[in-house]
C-alpha cells in the first residue's frame, strides 16, 4: 500500500530549491565534486557520441538524461538526508547509500534504463519516419532538425511522444528513489506513493517538473558547466519534496 500523501502548495517548488541550495552551502566540496561527476561524464559521453560517428544519438539521449537521472542522484539525496540529521556526510558514506534497499535500487535502475532504451527506440523511428534517408552529422544537425520541412512535424512528435514518456517516469520517479533509501519498501510501493503524490499534488508537481527542465536545461545551454551547480540542487531539492510530500515515520 502507498504511504500517505501530504498536500502541498505552489510555493513548495520554490522552497525544495531553496532548500537545495542551502543543502549546497553546507556541504560545498562535496556538492561541486557530485557535479563536477555530471560535468565530465557529460563532457565523456559527447566526445564519445562526436568522435564515433553516433551524433545522431545526441538528441534521444540529451531527452534521455532525464528519464535515467533520478537513479543517478542517489547520493545526493543521501547526503541531504546526513544534512538533516545534523551529520557532516562524507564522499564515502554517501556512496555506500547504495547499500540501503540495494535490490530494490537495482530494480528502479533496471526499469529507468528499459525505459531509457524504449525511448532511444521510439526517437529513432519518429526520426526514420521524417527523414528516412537523412544521416546526421555535425554540420547538418541544426539545419535537418529545425530548418528543413519536415521539422516543424518532426518536433512536434518528438515533444509529444518524448513529453509522455517523461510524464510516466516522472510520476514513477518524483519520490520513489529517496523513498526507497530511507524507508524498508519496496519498488512497487515506492512507485505507487510517487503516482499517488503526482495524482493529488498534479499543479505543485508539474511546476516542481517545469523547475528541473528548466535547471537541466541551463546546464545543457552552458555546455554542462551549470550540471556543476544545478544537478546537486536539484538532487538535495527532491530529498526535501520526498519529506514534504510521504507523511509518516522515516528513516531520518
Amino acid at each position: 500500500m502507498p504511504s500517505k500523501i501530504n498536500e502541498i502548495t505552489l510555493d513548495h517548488p520554490w522552497q525544495w530549491i531553496g532548500q537545495g541550495w542551502n543543502d549546497f552551502k553546507r556541504a560545498p566540496l562535496l556538492s561541486v565534486a557530485y557535479g563536477m561527476i555530471f560535468f565530465m561524464a557529460s563532457i565523456l559521453l559527447t566526445a564519445l557520441i562526436f568522435f564515433s560517428d553516433l551524433f545522431f544519438l545526441v538528441p534521444p539521449l540529451a531527452a534521455g538524461f532525464f528519464l535515467v537521472a533520478p537513479i543517478l542522484a542517489v547520493f545526493l539525496y543521501d547526503t541531504s538526508r546526513r544534512l538533516k540529521k545534523g551529520e557532516t556526510p562524507s564522499f564515502a558514506e554517501t556512496c555506500r547509500s547504495c547499500k540501503d534497499n540495494p535490490f530494490n535500487l537495482s530494480v528502479m535502475g533496471v526499469i529507468l534504463m528499459l525505459v531509457l532504451i524504449f525511448w532511444m527506440m521510439i526517437a529513432n523511428l519518429v526520426f526514420a519516419i521524417f527523414f528516412s534517408n537523412a544521416v546526421l552529422t555535425f554540420e547538418n544537425f541544426l539545419p535537418t532538425l529545425f530548418l528543413s520541412g519536415n521539422s516543424p512535424v518532426f518536433l512536434a512528435a518528438g515533444i509529444l511522444s518524448g513529453g509522455i514518456i517523461a510524464l510516466g517516469v516522472f510520476s514513477m520517479t518524483v519520490i520513489s528513489i529517496p523513498m526507497l533509501i530511507d524507508r524498508d519498501v519496496n519498488v512497487l510501493q515506492a512507485i505507487s506513493t510517487s503516482y499517488h503524490a503526482v495524482m493529488k499534488n498534479p499543479r505543485p508537481l508539474l511546476l516542481w517538473a517545469a523547475l528541473i527542465v528548466m535547471f537541466v536545461a541551463l546546464g545543457f545551454l552552458t555546455f554542462y558547466i551549470g550540471f556543476v551547480i544545478s544537478m546537486p540542487v536539484i538532487g538535495y531539492a527532491t530529498w526535501h519534496a520526498y519529506r514534504d510530500l510521504v507523511a509518516g515515520e522515516t528513516g531520518a
